[in-house]
């Protein structure tokens, strides 16, 4: 018990001011990871904010809203985003096949998160730090809808090994996300 208790002494939680966190300013003028997340019809103002959360962490270029995913300024954002909506680039995408063909004339490959005939293993996908991508999570309950996945020719599910057939959308996104993020960071 004593190896115990000298674990706790020598270990301590960092404070804020020890984090030395940038500034909002200091955020929004560093240069970002290329990867964008893209909210298909994302009805939780809490997963938006965790999308927001997710981008804040990582350094993400933006958070695109596309349809009728809920948007900043709402109550549920604010309380899961705590702020990130302050320091994240985000858009509003009305036309998704502009948006689309936009995004790949600046590089972009646009990836889609969710199960389907085509997909594969989040990990067999060949990442590169070369390369621009637009993460794609689809709604709550429906997933990403047949308008974005006739136009995307990638991909991707997190593979699960237990008995339900799903992830929470923000839970999937901060796996995915980090993922792509760890190819950056090598």
């Amino acid at each position: 018990m004593e190896t115990l208790n000298k674990y706790f002494i020598l270990v301590k939680k960092l404070s804020l001011d020890e984090l030395q966190r940038d500034s909002i300013s200091q955020f929004q003028s560093k240069e970002k990871f290329a990867i964008r997340i893209l909210a298909d019809h994302i009805r939780s103002g809490h997963n938006i904010g965790s999308f927001f959360r997710i981008a804040d962490s990582f350094g993400f270029e933006a958070v695109d809203l596309f349809s009728c995913s809920v948007k900043p300024p709402h109550p549920e954002i604010h309380k899961t985003a705590i702020g990130a909506t302050d320091s994240v680039n985000w858009n509003e995408v009305f036309d998704i096949d502009d948006y689309l063909k936009e995004k790949r004339n600046q590089g972009f490959i646009p990836i889609v998160i969710e199960q389907t005939t085509a997909s594969i293993p989040l990990h067999q996908y060949p990442i590169s730090k070369d390369e621009k991508y637009i993460l794609i999570f689809g709604n709550e309950v429906h997933g990403v809808c047949d308008e974005i996945l006739l136009r995307c020719k990638h991909f991707l599910e997190i593979p699960q090994f237990g008995t339900k057939h799903s992830l929470n959308v923000s839970v999937a996104a901060g796996i995915v996300s980090w993922h792509f993020l760890n190819y950056y960071l090598e």
